[in-house]
């Protein structure tokens, strides 16, 4: 098992989520650069938050052509895992990988808070290990964050069990209320038909470490590695 975590010019979770997967889960973690075309042998790709080529034009609209897309599509379209926090979840709708666009928040603004997520499916790599029952506090920092696409597909996430995260508040409870950016249905991350491709806006790897008190993000990270090894 190999992490390769992508940059791209503002990508400025990188160190974050390289941190996590290195030093606190102990895995072979490398960077790839955007104009790079060779994976390195990775099995997990990584595309992490930040603000790729500045969020021109649209948040990850700009990334999708990046030459490693390219090498990271056919990655996805092989199987292989892929895994996307916010901008990361942006370039993946971008990029087809995952249904569904990323709108600017509601309010307008620029949002950066913790929030509760709770975990919808345990039929994933990303959520197996987290509890259904469980509120998980994850920071968001996002602009364009809010979640859309249309009933049918909607539907077709719902039907298919791809919806891995809504917004909920510290209770668990799924209402407007605990909507922070006013995302459909509250939802905070999706994976794809065939389950090996995955996306989310809020961030893991800033609620993954004991020095930060809290470590709600670190359940997905075991929940990949346990489901890998089992």
């Amino acid at each position: 098992m190999k992490f390769g975590v992508v940059v791209f010019p503002g990508s400025n979770c990188d160190e974050d989520m390289v941190y996590v997967l290195k030093n606190i889960m102990k895995q072979e973690t490398v960077k790839l650069w955007h104009k790079n075309t060779d994976l390195e042998g990775c099995t997990h790709i990584i595309l992490p938050g930040g603000f790729s080529y500045g969020d021109y034009l649209r948040s990850g609209a700009i990334a999708r052509f990046s030459p490693i897309m390219t090498s990271v599509i056919d990655h996805a379209n092989n199987g292989g895992f892929l895994f996307g926090v916010c901008n990361g979840f942006q370039i993946l709708c971008e990029s087809g990988l995952l249904p569904g666009a990323l709108l600017h928040n509601n309010s307008r603004k620029f949002i950066c808070k913790n929030v509760f997520i709770k975990a919808q499916t345990t039929d994933s790599q990303i959520t197996a290990q987290v509890p259904l029952t469980r509120a998980l506090k994850i920071p968001i920092a996002h602009g364009e964050g809010k979640y859309f696409a249309n009933e049918e597909t909607i539907k077709k996430l719902n039907d298919n069990n791809q919806v891995l995260f809504r917004y909920c508040d510290e209770n668990g409870q799924i209402n407007d209320s605990s909507n922070p950016n006013g995302a459909i249905e509250n939802i905070a991350g999706i994976c794809n038909e065939n389950r090996n491709v995955f996306g989310m806006m809020p961030h893991p790897e800033r609620a993954a470490d004991k020095e930060l008190s809290n470590e709600d993000g670190k359940l997905l990270f075991e929940s990949i590695l346990n489901l890998t090894v089992a």
